[in-house]
């Protein structure tokens, strides 16, 4: 009988279009368009005609001189063009794209974010293949399907999460290593807090991996020295601008703050990361800051450590890098979209499904459990749910109340870290012999 077709592809190109057609809808009602890409288009703009775009009068300025939207009132201009908040390399990517009128540049940059997010759910699907076809497709096309943000807002971290998922692939793989190190460089410019630490596994793993990733850094140093060099010219103040900028937006009622009264935890791109949960119990960056540096300092030191006593193999990789994918979204602010990082745990969750012992329904439960809160389309239907839902927070049964019903996802997020990170803890190479050397080219079905 002849094996029937895979449908593994047609699944998640309708997943991914879904999110394409969902979000370019969503998009269109955004004055000008993509709300972020603008961000960034109009803000290298600015820096290309030497104004400075950490000064928000002079990006307004710009935007409004090359956008065409001159008949928007100051409120709702602050909205569209919000202060900018992003590392000087950014400039330096998105400079070729300034260079071309706004649709074109626009159609670009979500077309790079299709292809890359698309290349590498397949990548993910096909480690994960190997060991639990099922499990692996119906992971990545909830990812897929779960990507409306990305195209209808143009978020850095729809470039940023990919290149990472993909450059992993290929350093494992030992397949197309020189365009995985620039896409690592890449997504080490951007945003270095979604990419810093999926490089630092290679940077500890040690042998061929180290060296690969520190030709990362040194192109990422390079690129980033020519930005600043570039941008201090312009504007010698942006570094005082930047550090001001930042403050605003996370400050009490900033755009970004994840306090508990504040608006970022009742939108669908929440912030995902543990100061939203700290909050809840007390309302201080001073507090809630230190403590999610805390519980995830000690829990990425454990994972460090580990990663640089352990025998480098496809096992003990893929196991580090779901742990990490969860736990490296926990300390600083993420939102859902930076999530997408969670792709690199579908191969270990499928490894973990396919052993057949009482840790799979664990790996499955718990990685599905943080994709889906992840996810754009659950977290729509939950912020519907739960507008209305208040707890009195000045008690802690409140508070507790308030964490579980209103703002799970950071508690999802660090228990499928730690399960991982207590796998690969206990995990040992000595005792796994089916299990390949890193070294040599692994291929898989």
């Amino acid at each position: 009988m002849p094996r029937p077709k895979s449908l593994h592809l047609p699944l998640m190109l309708l997943s991914i279009g879904i999110s394409i057609a969902w979000g370019l809808a969503l998009g269109r009602n955004i004055p000008g368009g993509t709300l972020d890409f603008q961000n960034f288009y109009y803000g290298t703009k600015c820096l290309m005609q030497q104004c400075d775009p950490y000064n928000a009068t002079a990006l307004e300025q710009v935007y409004l001189s090359e956008s065409g939207q001159r008949g928007l009132e100051s409120g709702r201009l602050r909205t569209i063009i919000a202060l900018f908040v992003n590392l000087p390399p950014v400039f330096l990517f998105v400079a070729p794209l300034a260079m071309l009128p706004w649709a074109a540049a626009n159609a670009l940059w979500l077309t790079i974010i299709g292809c890359g997010l698309l290349l590498a759910a397949y990548l993910m699907r096909h480690a994960g293949a190997a060991f639990s076809p099922g499990i692996s497709t119906l992971l990545v096309c909830i990812v897929l399907s779960n990507s409306v943000l990305l195209f209808e807002l143009g978020n850095a971290a729809g470039i940023v999460a990919p290149f990472c998922v993909i450059a992993a692939w290929c350093f494992l793989r030992n397949r197309f290593v020189p365009a995985a190190i620039v896409l690592f460089a890449v997504s080490l410019l951007i945003k270095p807090h979604d990419a810093g630490f999926i490089w630092l596994y290679f940077l500890l793993a040690g042998g061929m991996l180290r060296k690969r990733s520190l030709y990362s850094l040194a192109i990422a140093t390079l690129l980033g020295v020519v930005s600043i060099i570039w941008l201090s010219h312009v504007a010698p103040h942006w570094l005082q601008e930047l550090k001001l900028n930042l403050a605003t937006i996370s400050a009490h009622g900033g755009l970004n703050e994840p306090g508990a009264e504040s608006q970022t935890g009742r939108e669908v791109g929440m912030v995902v990361s543990l100061q939203a949960a700290f909050s809840v119990f007390r309302d201080d960056p001073r507090f809630y800051n230190a403590a999610s540096y805390l519980v995830s300092g000690v829990l990425l030191l454990v994972w460090a450590l580990k990663t640089m006593r352990t025998k480098l193999t496809q096992r003990g990789a893929w196991l580090a890098l779901a742990a990490v994918s969860a736990l490296s979204l926990l300390p600083v602010y993420h939102r859902s979209y930076d999530a997408k990082l969670l792709l690199l745990a579908v191969p270990a969750c499928a490894m973990l499904w396919a052993e057949r012992h009482r840790q799979r329904s664990f790996a499955f439960v718990l990685t599905l459990a943080a994709i889906v809160f992840t996810s754009d389309i659950f977290l729509a239907i939950f912020v519907i749910l739960t507008n209305n839902l208040h707890f009195f927070t000045g008690s802690f049964a409140g508070q507790l109340a308030t964490l579980l019903f209103l703002r799970p996802t950071p508690l999802i997020l660090l228990a499928m870290g730690c399960f991982y990170l207590w796998v690969y803890v206990r995990y040992n190479p000595d005792e796994s012999p089916a299990v390949a050397r890193i070294d040599s080219p692994v291929t898989t079905t």
